[in-house]
């Protein structure tokens, strides 16, 4: 505000005073009697008649005062004397606290009840045998009256030095010799330890300080515990409390000079019981007392929130100082647009500001919000009628063409469910023109999908997507494909491959996806000759890990319960970082009626559950089923159908029932002693989701710990060293997978996904 309330600056004060221009018809004597009043800057606003309201550079407002006033009046309250003393400068006077030798460098009545004042930095010294050369614990007591609290909320706490400890303590008695107490602590290990600018234990520590301290007392560690013998790069420790955003660490401030002093913000407030808060009023029972110091109009009683009693501000639309009679002065907001907006015609009122559009201008909502558009008259219509017109003429043909190109667009996009899709808040509808643009007019192939090409596209922010071709929609097909759009853009977790957005304006639908560059984990897995990379264990690990958290995101934790359907290694693509993602929702649609039951089978064979294979029943279970038949996959790395004709699932579960073990068949690249328990629990695990009965198989949930579990048991050294022998106890139940299918052969292609290299495949949806 003005009226020298605010503090513009960290080092000095600039306060700035508002007046109201008045013009008057009055006598020459008259004149010159106005022209001093004006010299003298609106003190009756500041402080009471007759007192002194200024020292030096800074104002001093009432509850504030200076010794008395003209006829012996007291010019401030108990407790808010100011002293003005001599700098020893010439005539160069400064404020102080009185009673004091605390210089004072601002002082604020509101909106913020605030003293800005200057305290010495307490130190100790030492030599290089480390003992003691001088100290200073900078105890300073502000005034007995108790109206000053030490911010909590503006300063903080610094300790300098090596191996030291300071702290503060203050306020009565209590469980120890005082109330409060609070600081740090700091080492060195030698001279350049401390770096510029970090303040976090190494010559430097900070901290936040206590509401309702009421003076400082630095108080340092015992110097028999905290040595300082030889250390010369920091021969002295210092403590001190300083304002928020003021100071910042220097490693040369080790062997700063010991008199130096930093700035401090003090809350005051009228207490009328000094420190005790029993005596002091709040505003509920200081409101009926003769000594209520809110006597402006327009002023209100706020609660002090650092020690007990209240002080005042202005209310709304005023300012000024709410302690004097009259001090709250409305705000003329005209003269702020800056803090009071208003895009037309500005008109101040008391305790606010009118603001309407200026004439021909017009607004449907609030001027001080939104600008004003000028009205169209009639005249202007006429004139844009008759200048259309002719236009209409020369462009008629080009704007037919723009029609028919764009009703084709719009089409398409109906034709693709753009009118349900454009209201899913979670996918971003792509136009053709951008589509075009974030791939480069299809410049660079990534391979080859079901459906048509896989392009590699850039967005805006230099992310990278690929983006396909979809099945070709019509009625028969739109629900699906809208259905599955919007369950892929519904799903936001770091395992399941984000779908970015979708273009509709074309005759077969383009989706965006999020790059993986790495293709498929039956690609990766899969892979043969030089192609064929090494995948350690605790990577396989991490994959299943991070898919089965996937899962479990789906069935747990989206707004609604789904189900994937066709859970498989072509179905779950690796990124750059080996993320595992969580893709192909073409089945999720089945799963969101209550009954889930599909009228016919969809889906990769080999991987689906036999129970949704026989009964068309598909549930959370059914996911796990296929997520045991990955499992297998990463700890054998073989595929689901292998050799000649052979099924994954079954040889590994007769393997685990006549050997109680499944090491024969575990990945010979992996298969390690220190691996092996790793590897037995997995396949544990997989057979357990394998089992035919649903209610005997985990959930999502109970796999995704299960391998969290292990994870922490190899990171921890438990899995290590264990016997083979701890496996004997598995027992294959009787609903354990004994056969799979008369054709163990897959019923649906496997496509690859893109990865780096452009001859790879990317799978349809």
């Amino acid at each position: 505000m003005q009226l020298a309330y605010k503090d513009r600056e960290r080092e000095t004060d600039q306060n700035e005073q508002s007046q109201t221009p008045v013009c008057l018809t009055m006598s020459p004597a008259l004149l010159v009697l106005a022209v001093l009043a004006v010299a003298s800057p609106a003190a009756s606003l500041i402080g009471k008649p007759g007192c002194q309201t200024r020292c030096g550079d800074v104002d001093v407002p009432y509850p504030f005062g200076i010794g008395t006033g003209t006829g012996g009046v007291n010019c401030s309250l108990p407790g808010f004397e100011i002293g003005c003393a001599s700098t020893g400068s010439g005539s160069t006077v400064a404020p102080i606290l009185a009673g004091t030798d605390i210089a004072v460098l601002n002082l604020s009545v509101m909106p913020r009840p605030e003293a800005r004042v200057l305290l010495p930095v307490a130190w100790q010294c030492f030599n290089s045998t480390g003992d003691n050369t001088g100290y200073s614990y900078s105890m300073v007591r502000f005034n007995p009256a108790g109206v000053y609290r030490i911010s909590d909320t503006r300063n903080e706490l610094f300790v300098l030095g090596c191996n030291t400890l300071i702290y503060t303590n203050s306020g009565p008695p209590g469980r120890y010799g005082n109330t409060f107490y609070t600081g740090c602590m700091t080492f060195c290990n030698d001279s350049q330890s401390a770096q510029d600018g970090k303040c976090a234990g190494v010559g430097c520590c900070h901290v936040d300080i206590p509401p309702e301290l009421t003076d400082n007392w630095m108080q340092f560690g015992d110097t028999s515990i905290w040595s300082h013998e030889d250390q010369e790069f920091c021969p002295c420790d210092y403590g001190f409390i300083v304002e928020k955003g003021y100071y910042l660490f220097r490693a040369s401030d080790l062997t700063m000079p010991v008199n130096r002093t930093m700035p401090l913000r003090l809350d005051w407030a009228i207490r009328s019981g000094g420190n005790s808060s029993s005596s002091s009023m709040s505003c509920t029972a200081a409101k009926n007392k003769p000594q209520y110091a809110c006597v402006s109009g327009h002023s209100e009683c706020v609660d002090s929130t650092n020690g007990p009693g209240y002080f005042c501000n202005c209310t709304q639309g005023y300012e000024g100082n709410p302690y004097i009679v009259g001090g709250c002065k409305n705000i003329d907001e005209c003269t702020r647009p800056t803090e009071y907006p208003c895009h037309g015609v500005c008109r101040d009122i008391e305790g606010s500001y009118e603001c309407k559009c200026r004439a021909g201008y017009q607004n449907n909502g609030d001027p001080k919000e939104q600008p004003c558009s000028p009205k169209f008259p009639l005249a202007a219509q006429l004139a844009l009628g008759i200048t259309l017109g002719v236009s209409l003429l020369i462009v008629a043909t080009l704007l037919t063409l723009m029609v028919i190109h764009k009703r084709r667009m719009n089409e398409y996009f109906k034709k693709n469910g753009g009118s349900v899709l454009q209201k899913v808040e979670s996918i971003k509808i792509f136009t053709k023109d951008e589509l075009n643009k974030i791939t480069k007019n299809n410049s660079e192939v990534l391979g080859q999908g079901g459906f048509g090409k896989v392009y590699k596209g850039t967005l805006e922010d230099s992310s990278m997507v690929a983006v396909k071709s979809s099945i070709e929609v019509n009625e028969e097909r739109k629900e699906d494909f809208t259905n599955e759009v919007t369950i892929q853009s519904q799903m936001i977790h770091r395992n399941i491959l984000k779908l970015v957005g979708c273009c509709l304006e074309v005759d077969v639908p383009m989706l965006v996806y999020e790059f993986a560059a790495k293709g498929s984990l039956q690609d990766v897995l899969h892979r043969e000759g030089a192609d064929r990379l090494p995948i350690p264990l605790d990577l396989r690990l991490e994959i299943a890990i991070g898919s089965a958290e996937g899962l479990r995101y789906m069935h747990s934790l989206t707004n609604h319960t789904i189900r994937h359907g066709d859970v498989k290694p072509d179905n779950i693509l690796i990124d750059d970082h080996w993320i595992p993602k969580i893709s192909d929702f073409g089945l999720s649609k089945l799963l969101k009626v209550d009954n889930h039951i599909a009228t016919m089978v969809i889906g990769c064979m080999s991987y689906l559950d036999p129970v949704f294979m026989k009964t068309g029943l598909l549930t959370q279970k059914s996911d796990v089923y296929s997520f045991g038949a990955v499992l297998l996959e990463l700890i054998t790395r073989k595929k689901i159908v292998y050799g000649k004709n052979n099924s994954l699932i079954i040889e590994f579960c007769r393997l685990y029932e006549k050997e109680g073990s499944g090491r024969a068949m575990f990945d010979k690249d992996i298969a390690t002693e220190e691996n092996i328990f790793i590897l037995e629990e997995i396949g544990k695990l997989a057979i357990e989701c394998l089992k035919d009965d649903v209610n005997d198989r985990p959930d999502m949930n109970e796999v995704a710990e299960q391998l969290v579990m292990l994870r922490r048991d190899r990171k921890y050294g438990k899995a290590q060293n264990r016997s083979p022998r701890s496996f004997e106890g598995i027992a294959i139940t009787s609903d354990s997978p004994r056969s799979f299918a008369t054709d163990t052969t897959s019923s649906s292609a496997a496509t690859p996904l893109p990865s780096a290299t452009p001859s790879r495949e990317f799978p349809d949806m």
